[in-house]
């Protein structure tokens, strides 16, 4: 088993009456991207602070490699924040923003410039070291202040939306460009952010924050194709619902029936674990795994819904389809746009809508 990096335990934290972190536990392993990942008022920037010192827990533990953080003060810590605004000092060159925190250790001159100048080497800014803040883009600014927070060698590096200052470009750009840094260095990445994409795209693991609790912890694959919640399910993409109730039960699969969609029949999915006949689920559904058609395909997917399409939208890259199973559903389907060939559907034709038992998770309610 990888070691500990970061250990929460049973950790709480009151703003006034808000329970802003409820008993949470959590481990943070030794060099990996983790990120904390959850929509405004979750908990995950108060989480983060009270790693980084600058809050003190109502209740629970904080450790950091093995050694409590109880008593530590934020100066003392092994750890170094990243802040979305970079807290760059906008009159100091970029390799004095750099050098600063070792100019404050008393790192000799010699030292000194040899760390913050591999610093930037890592992240491509040794050319700019003489420049200032205002004359680097927001992209060179923010792999300052990661610099900035490589250079004292900490066991952890904290960062609190690291990328919500950038444009959509550059900051997917980035968001390969922070993962390989964190690589190389090998250093334990927490971060925090609300952009579901974002988390997927950097993280080794993933922990899904709603009010102050931790709903989910996983690899990026498992935490979107095998949500444990309703809430994970809907924050971390998009997905289809229906509700139903299990008819039958199978080795490896189950069919349900579903009321708002009797002209279904019985739909055939994957077989939760302890589940029991006539129980109460909630079937969900990316977009991307179901199939549009005009005629069923024999023996090749388990299930075939008519629908009629409500809405089209070209994206350039997909097709985006608005389909209708009854009164009370309405499912969306997204097909990846391969060409002119590509069979296309219309506004108010029927079509139906495929696909297959493993691609839908079933939650029991």
């Amino acid at each position: 088993m990888a070691d500990t990096s970061v250990e929460l335990r049973d950790l709480a934290k009151y703003h006034g009456a808000t329970l802003a972190v409820d008993h949470l536990s959590l481990e943070v392993r030794s060099g990996e991207f983790f990120s904390i990942l959850g929509p405004s008022g979750a908990g995950k920037t108060t989480t983060l602070r009270l790693v980084a010192g600058f809050e003190r827990p109502d209740q629970g533990e904080i450790l950091i490699e093995g050694r409590s953080m109880r008593h530590v003060p934020p100066n003392l810590r092994p750890v170094n924040l990243v802040f979305q605004t970079y807290a760059l000092f906008p009159h100091m060159t970029v390799f004095d923003n750099v050098a600063f925190g070792l100019e404050m250790r008393r790192v000799s001159r010699s030292d000194l410039r040899s760390r913050a100048s591999a610093a930037l080497d890592m992240v491509k800014l040794s050319d700019k070291h003489d420049r200032h803040p205002s004359q680097l883009s927001g992209g060179e600014q923010q792999r300052v202040a990661l610099a900035r927070a490589l250079v004292n060698r900490p066991a952890v590096v904290l960062l609190d939306e690291p990328l919500g200052a950038l444009d959509q470009q550059l900051r997917q750009e980035m968001q390969v460009e922070l993962k390989a840094i964190q690589k190389q260095v090998g250093i334990t990445f927490i971060c925090v952010t609300h952009h579901q994409e974002e988390a997927l795209i950097m993280s080794d693991r993933v922990a899904v924050m709603d009010h102050g609790r931790v709903l989910q912890v996983g690899s990026p694959q498992e935490v979107y194709e095998s949500p444990t919640t309703e809430f994970v399910a809907r924050f971390i993409g998009l997905s289809n619902h229906l509700k139903g109730r299990i008819a039958t039960l199978h080795d490896t699969t189950c069919t349900i029936t579903a009321p708002d969609i009797p002209a279904a029949g019985s739909i055939l999915i994957r077989r939760p674990p302890g589940a029991m006949e006539a129980t109460r689920v909630m079937l969900l559904l990316r977009p991307e795994r179901l199939h549009l058609s005009h005629n069923v395909h024999p023996g090749r997917f388990h299930n075939a819904v008519s629908a009629r399409v409500d809405k089209v939208t070209y994206t350039g890259n997909e097709m985006q389809y608005l389909v209708r199973l009854s009164d009370s559903v309405l499912w969306k389907a997204r097909l990846p746009n391969s060409g002119a060939s590509q069979d296309r559907f219309r506004v108010g034709e029927t079509v139906l809508l495929c696909w297959n038992a493993d691609d839908g998770v079933i939650l029991t309610e």
